[in-house]
């Protein structure tokens, strides 16, 4: 009796019919939002690289040193510190002993 059962499981045409139309709906759904998310990211890509280009950067800088009045410290380009070399007034109470 048990075995009349189990081989009596069938799915009506009509409900697997109604089913399968709803997953090709849902599918359809899904790929046009990935198709949108897509478009996003290069959309939102596109912007931030045209709203970086739009600034002009150079790295050009003058440093001027006057330490006729004192010790001309200074920080250079390449994080080197330059304490008073070749700047500034040399005189008897400036010269080092080298």
């Amino acid at each position: 009796m048990e075995n009349n059962n189990l081989q009596n499981n069938s799915v009506p045409y009509i409900a697997h019919e109604s089913m399968m139309v709803r997953m090709e709906r849902i599918n359809r759904r899904l790929l046009y939002a990935l198709v949108v998310a897509i478009v996003m990211i290069f959309v939102s890509n596109l912007a931030w690289l045209y709203f970086f280009n739009q600034f002009e950067y150079s790295a050009e800088e003058t440093v001027t040193v006057d330490g006729k009045s004192g010790v001309a410290n200074y920080i250079g380009n390449d994080g080197t510190i330059n304490n008073g070399e070749d700047s500034g007034e040399k005189g008897p109470e400036n010269d080092e002993e080298k």
